[in-house]
Formats: C-alpha cells, sequence, structure tokens
C-alpha cells in the first residue's frame, strides 16, 4: 500500500529537513501541493533538499519544475488538467466522485478520491462517502490499487481502507502536525505509521 503525503498548502521553517526525513521513514511520495504560491517559491524548497528526494516528488501546479529537477511525476485537478505536451512522465490526478475516478483512472498512474473522512486541515469538508458506497465500490472494482484515499487519513484507519482495496493513502493534516514535535518524537511517530501502512491485514 502507497503512502503518500501532501505538503502543508504554505511553508513553513526547516520544511525541507521535515520533507527529507518523510521520504527517509519510507513515505513513497511527497505531493508538493503550495496553492497560492509561485513556481519560484517552489523552487527555493526543491533547491534545499537532497537531489535523491526529487524521485519521491510529484507537483502540483508548477508542471515545468518536472523537467527542472527530475521530479516522479505532475499531478493533475479541476484547474490544471491538461498533461503538457510532449510529457510522457507519471500522472496523478484528484477526483471527487467514483464518476470520475472510473473516467480518469485509466489515463493515470493513480488517483486521489477525497474526501473519504472528514477532514484534519479543512474545517467543514466533511466525508462524501459512506460505508455502503465505499463498499460497493470495491466490490465492483472501482476502487482498486490504482485509487489512493485522501481527506482525513489518519493511521488508525489504515486497516479500513486496506479492507476496502485501495492502493494507498494520502495524509495531509496527521503528518504535517507532527513538524512542530522534536526530531526524535517526529521519526517514532513515523515509523509507526509505515509499520501500519506495510502490516498484513488479520
Amino acid at each position: 500500500m502507497l503512502w503518500i503525503v501532501v505538503t502543508s498548502p504554505s511553508f513553513f521553517t526547516g520544511e525541507a529537513s521535515f520533507l527529507h526525513r518523510l521520504i527517509a521513514c519510507g513515505v513513497d511520495y511527497i505531493h508538493l501541493r503550495k496553492p497560492g504560491t509561485t513556481a519560484d517559491d517552489c523552487s527555493i524548497l526543491l533547491d534545499q533538499m537532497p537531489e535523491e528526494d526529487y524521485r519521491h516528488i510529484i507537483i502540483h501546479n508548477f508542471f515545468e519544475l518536472a523537467t527542472k529537477y527530475g521530479l516522479h511525476g505532475i499531478h493533475l485537478n479541476a484547474r490544471r488538467s491538461d498533461i503538457p505536451t510532449n510529457y510522457h512522465g507519471h500522472i496523478s490526478r484528484s477526483c471527487h466522485s467514483l464518476e470520475e475516478v472510473e473516467k480518469y483512472k485509466p489515463v493515470c498512474d493513480y488517483v486521489f478520491l477525497s474526501p473519504i473522512f472528514d477532514s484534519i486541515s479543512k474545517q467543514g469538508y466533511s466525508s462524501a462517502f459512506n460505508d455502503i458506497t465505499l463498499k460497493n465500490a470495491a466490490a465492483s472494482g472501482i476502487i482498486d490499487k490504482k485509487v489512493i484515499a485522501l481527506g482525513g487519513v489518519t493511521p488508525d484507519k489504515i486497516e479500513y481502507l486496506k479492507s476496502l482495496h485501495f492502493g494507498g493513502a494520502a495524509m495531509l493534516g496527521c503528518v504535517n502536525n507532527l513538524a512542530h514535535l522534536p526530531e526524535n518524537e517526529q521519526t517514532d511517530m513515523l515509523i509507526r505509521i509505515k509499520k501500519e501502512m506495510t502490516d498484513k491485514i488479520e
């Protein structure tokens, strides 16, 4: 099961080191999403990271940075939905309905489906899917290894997502909230989350 982290929407002191720590502790991909900023702002953050981390980074909005830095891929959404000319790398996309999943999954490496649970980072952004809907989608094959759960995902929900055959879990609030903790506490928590991601379902 893929473990994906979406960055905090705003920059913070020590972020490059924090993102590097995420990768070192087993995060598969980091989605660099900074709405309301510029490509230059994101470049400053990337310049502070080791080059070997770039293969774990997927960029939102500023697709030119994917080629410039050799990033893993690009992420599409309703505002930026066109694949750049001559781009042939990894593509992911945001989906907010099962119909969108069925439409875009065949042309993406994976898609986000959200919000699965009530959001941690966005007040009032509530789950859009009930248990029966998700179980039916899993049974019919709409939810599979190419669908990543996003929205309110915390470690205690991983086993449930595995039972629905999601291919991964994307975390924003619960992981970025660790950034203010001492490094050793961050690492301990991240290792525990990675274990949840990799343990076989009972």
